[in-house]
């Protein structure tokens, strides 16, 4: 049961129908703002606009949501920041509202994706250059008779893999679609291009795509498919993936559209993003924090994107993620999750004034945020509880996250 304290902080939507994000303001009650939208109310191609889908990431929150409390908390010009920057979901509202942005990631993949969505391009550049990398990879992959052998193609830097990378993609890869990926990649190294992570996040996604998996459990697969199945997305038999070039080819021009999409859009505000854990860092001067931290014992970051690791060659630091679903969700492991989190909160506060807020989104099923509030030294000053409909993937249980809102005194 909740405490009288819970009672008096914890907010229920009074509003009937969801709140629209662009209608917010400063002077907007909390208690009016209804967050739980269905998918008629905010379908996914408004949750998966421009930039935000440039490559799927499992566990990030809706920029709507987002968006909300950027407007209610903040005024152009200020300073947002995001210790868990993830899939850089803060960094790109941020930026859209014309507010400058920090972000902070131990996984060297989460940092390439945050660059690519919030580069400001030479939109002209950037299509000639990954119209460019598609033809010369349809002439090397796509029209040749005898294509050179696979390892010859997978010397990026005039070296062949190292052998557990070998491994790794060898095995989770048909032998044409690596041959493809592979020569993408090594023409992202040797033609000079100047966007090099908005291509290797285009790589990213069509090898996730190309993997030797089913259809249906593209997030966390546990063996390769080789062998035809039974497809529970398609209600039909479908064949494991042979090839990577439709892929590239298309999130290639999709690619195009979405960062021009959000070129439209995009303000002058500063992002700023580091490849660093945040419980130690040394942060700038900042006005708030906008977050959403990863859940204990529900998702291993490095692991949803190891074929980009492997395939990039990309530092792992999965020993500094917090919460991790390798470390389970034990006694032990919720009490050294909540210090993990109070550890960066406490780091944040550092590079705040008095007043300043912290907005942390979380999944709080095993009620840790209390004490978290509590090592930290913040004043809660509201919690909206908000119904998320789980829409992705095979998943259909009922899910609730809390919006913690907190002050520092």
């Amino acid at each position: 049961m909740p405490t009288n304290e819970e009672n008096r902080v914890l907010l229920y939507a009074t509003a009937d129908k969801p709140t629209v994000p662009s209608a917010v303001t400063c002077d907007t009650p909390l208690e009016s703002l209804n967050l739980n939208w269905t998918e008629r109310d905010l379908p996914e191609r408004e949750r998966t606009k421009h930039v935000h889908r440039l490559h799927p990431y499992l566990g990030k929150y809706i920029p709507q949501l987002v968006e909300i409390f950027l407007r209610k908390f903040f005024t152009p010009g200020q300073t947002v920041l995001d210790p868990f920057a993830g899939s850089g979901t803060t960094l790109v509202q941020a930026n859209e509202l014309g507010l400058h942005s920090i972000g902070y990631d131990i996984s060297a993949f989460n940092i390439i994706l945050c660059k690519a969505k919030t580069a400001q391009y030479d939109l002209v550049q950037a299509r000639k250059e990954i119209l460019d990398i598609v033809e010369k990879v349809t002439g090397a992959t796509q029209e040749k008779i005898s294509q050179p052998s696979l390892w010859e193609a997978a010397a990026a830097d005039g070296a062949s893999l190292p052998a557990e990378e070998d491994e790794y993609l060898k095995t989770w890869f048909d032998p044409q679609a690596l041959f493809e990926l592979l020569t993408f990649k090594k023409l992202i190294h040797s033609e000079g291009y100047r966007y090099t992570d908005l291509l290797r996040i285009i790589l990213s996604r069509s090898a996730r795509s190309a993997r030797l998996t089913t259809h249906f459990d593209l997030d966390f697969p546990k063996q390769p498919q080789t062998e035809p199945y039974w497809c529970y997305k398609h209600s039909r038999t479908c064949n494991p993936t042979t090839t990577a070039y439709q892929f590239l080819r298309r999130y290639s021009l999709d690619t195009i559209k979405r960062i021009e999409a959000y070129a439209q859009i995009r303000s002058n505000a500063r992002v700023s993003i580091f490849h660093a854990d945040s419980r130690q860092e040394d942060i700038p001067a900042i006005d708030g924090v906008m977050t959403s931290p990863p859940y204990v014992g529900l998702i291993d970051y490095h692991e949803q994107h190891r074929y980009a690791y492997e395939l990039l060659g990309l530092e792992d630091r999965r020993v500094e993620e917090i919460g991790a679903a390798k470390q389970g969700s034990s006694q032990k492991a919720k009490r050294a999750y909540q210090e993990g989190i109070a550890q960066v909160f406490r780091n944040c506060l550092k590079s705040m004034q008095p007043g300043g807020r912290l907005i942390v989104v979380a999944g709080d099923r095993y009620d840790l945020y209390g004490e978290i509030a509590q090592l930290c030294g913040v004043e809660t000053e509201a919690i909206i509880r908000r119904h998320v409909n789980r829409r992705t993937g095979r998943r259909s249980s009922e899910f609730f996250e809390d919006v913690f809102i907190w002050r520092k005194p």
